[in-house]
């Protein structure tokens, strides 16, 4: 019984909070359909909350990056380190890197083609063009003369045939016979992994500038107010992150000449 009253209610009830909310929500409110079935509704163009934007995780790590940069200043503490020195082994690193591909890495054969490959001997370790006299005799063929130092032609041998080129070298006395493979994919795609490996180590040795120059600095940290010595240590970070992304380029724009 108490629940058909309540029934008989629901209407008055209704009709009673929509004229309380009108003015409120103003004329033309959408209150009366609201409630014709008995609970209230949000009407139609109702202002909804705000979304509320959160800062993703890229956004955060680039504000990040942008905020921990310093402006360049050679001239700071060069009474302690020499950053243009620095500046300028890291250079030099990147120049290495040029002439390495533009000698070793092409697809056109060159005497300069062999350069790159480092020979094991008794003495030590060389350079190709150190131990022997290079010339090209044809597109496909390269000659290596040994007369200077006979007894390596064995050592210069087995380091052609175990270079990346895929070679297979002819020994006829202190002469050695090195045929070129035609122009194909696979020697391409061999030429652009020794563009990485070039690559790779170029980076080593901008890890061992940076690190040389750190250490220089730590020895040198007495008497230098902390403020100083980490703004310097940022240079030097910095430095190397921007010579390290010139390898990166290096080698991207030579992997695109070699693969096509």
């Amino acid at each position: 019984m108490a629940f058909n009253r309540l029934g008989l209610l629901r209407p008055a009830l209704s009709q009673a909070l929509a004229t309380r909310l009108r003015p409120v929500l103003g004329a033309g409110s959408c209150i009366p359909h609201a409630l014709q079935n008995g609970y209230l509704e949000k009407p139609k163009g109702y202002p909804s909350a705000q979304a509320r934007f959160y800062a993703t995780k890229k956004s955060k790590a680039k504000a990040k990056g942008q905020a921990s940069k310093v402006n360049m200043n050679t001239a700071l503490g060069e009474d302690i380190i020499s950053l243009e020195e620095v500046k300028g082994d890291m250079a030099n690193v990147l120049e290495i890197l040029k002439d390495e591909f533009s000698r070793s890495l092409n697809i056109r054969t060159s005497p300069g083609a062999l350069d790159h490959i480092t020979v094991t001997t008794k003495d030590g370790k060389f350079p190709l063009n150190q131990l022997g006299q290079i010339s090209m005799k044809s597109s496909q063929l390269i000659v290596v003369n040994m007369t200077g130092f006979p007894e390596a032609t064995a050592a210069v041998t087995s380091a052609l045939r175990e270079s990346s080129m895929k070679l297979n070298p002819e020994v006829e006395g202190s002469i050695i016979r090195v045929p070129i493979p035609m122009v194909t994919r696979e020697h391409r795609e061999n030429l652009a992994k020794l563009a990485k490996q070039f690559s790779n180590k170029s980076k080593d040795s901008l890890r061992r500038v940076r690190s040389g120059a750190l250490s220089q600095l730590k020895k040198a940290k007495e008497g230098v107010s902390e403020d100083t010595i980490r703004i310097i240590e940022k240079q030097i970070q910095q430095m190397m992150d921007t010579y390290a992304a010139d390898v990166d380029k290096q080698l991207a724009l030579k992997t695109k000449e070699l693969l096509g």
